[in-house]
């Protein structure tokens, strides 16, 4: 194989093929080799994580507890491992613990805007509060017209692109501005009293 090829490259459309496939055989837990157990994972496109066999995956089910989430997610990284790569496309390491993820759509879903230092807003990410945030970025959020869904920039180990949660988005609806026409991806977002121009560069990556 070749050299590694950086996160922020991998299009989303890939990802989310890879993400929303079914897992291949295995048991959680297992260990494939001494001292070494894996488990496996599911993100949905609510930023909510599940174990990946769990038969029913909802608020009840998902895991809340936010230094988990925090541990789990700072340490993502695309799976290079030569284990399951096409099935779950992302791992988390814990010592010899490895923990794959495949998701719904991206590894990382925006739920929250936090207050951040100088009064800079922050986008938390899949539960983790201010332990999984980065800095708000409006003239950065795209619009995806094949789904209609809305991204903004993520950390580079997670694939450099994050989901905005539905209900956010919904939130910030009236926020946009369409100057091309409503049948056009939106052009403008106001925040906070200032008219942000959406640049597109994250559409490359979509």
């Amino acid at each position: 194989p070749g050299g590694p090829v950086s996160p922020v490259a991998m299009r989303a459309g890939a990802v989310r093929r890879l993400c929303s496939r079914p897992g291949p055989g295995y048991q959680q837990g297992q260990r494939p080799e001494p001292r070494t157990r894996e488990y496996f994972y599911y993100l949905d496109h609510h930023g909510q994580l599940f174990l990946d066999d769990a038969k029913v995956k909802n608020f009840i089910t998902c895991f809340k507890d936010a230094a988990f989430l925090s541990f789990f997610f700072q340490r993502l990284e695309p799976n290079r491992s030569g284990r399951y790569e096409g099935h779950f496309p992302f791992l988390s390491r814990c010592g010899r613990e490895r923990n794959f993820l495949r998701c719904a759509d991206r590894p990382v879903v925006f739920t929250h805007v936090l207050p951040g230092a100088a009064g800079n807003a922050l986008l938390s990410y899949c539960g983790g509060g201010s332990g999984l945030a980065v800095p708000f970025r409006p003239e950065k959020l795209a619009v995806l017209p094949e789904n209609g869904r809305l991204y903004h920039p993520a950390p580079p180990r997670a694939g450099g692109v994050g989901l905005v949660r539905s209900a956010l988005a919904s939130e910030w609806s009236s926020a946009f501005q369409f100057l091309q026409g409503p049948e056009r991806p939106p052009t403008h977002f106001v925040w906070e009293g200032r008219r942000y121009r959406l640049d597109g560069e994250l559409l490359a990556l979509l």
